[in-house]
C-alpha cells in the first residue's frame, strides 16, 4: 500500500513537471510577443509591456508548480523532463511565428523526446 501511494505522488509529479513545460514555453512565446513590441524599448515601455509581464506571471507559475512536484518527485527524473518545454517551444515558434522547421531541428526534438522517454523507463525499472 505504502508503494502504491509513492507511486502515485511519483507520478503526479511527472505530470506537474510535464505541464510546467507546457508554462514555460507559454511563457517564451510571451516573451517573443514582447521582444516584438519593444521597437524602441525605455525603462517605461519595458516595465508596462503587457506580454513581458504575462511572461514573467507564467514563469512565476511555473517555479512555484515545480517547487511543488520537486517536493515528493525524483529530481534527476523530473529535471530532464523539462527539457520537453523546448520541444513545445519549437512547436509553438512554428505554429505561431512561421519559424522553419529543418531536419536537424526534427531530429534534436526527437532526440531530446527519446531521451526523457529512456529516463522515464529506466525510473519505473
Amino acid at each position: 500500500m505504502i508503494h502504491a501511494a509513492a507511486k502515485n505522488l511519483a507520478e503526479r509529479s511527472v505530470l506537474l513537471v510535464f505541464l510546467c513545460t507546457l508554462i514555460g514555453a507559454a511563457a517564451q512565446v510571451f516573451f517573443k510577443f514582447a521582444a516584438a513590441a519593444l521597437i524602441h524599448p525605455t525603462p517605461i515601455k519595458i516595465i508596462t509591456n503587457v506580454p513581458l509581464l504575462f511572461g514573467f506571471v507564467l514563469y512565476g507559475v511555473n517555479t512555484l508548480l515545480l517547487v511543488l512536484a520537486l517536493r515528493k518527485g525524483q529530481l534527476s527524473l523530473l529535471y530532464p523532463v523539462i527539457s520537453l518545454t523546448y520541444v513545445w517551444v519549437t512547436v509553438l515558434s512554428v505554429m505561431i511565428f512561421q519559424e522553419s522547421l529543418n531536419l536537424f531541428k526534427l531530429l534534436g526534438l526527437t532526440i531530446v523526446v527519446a531521451g526523457v522517454a529512456v529516463l522515464g523507463k529506466g525510473a519505473r525499472a
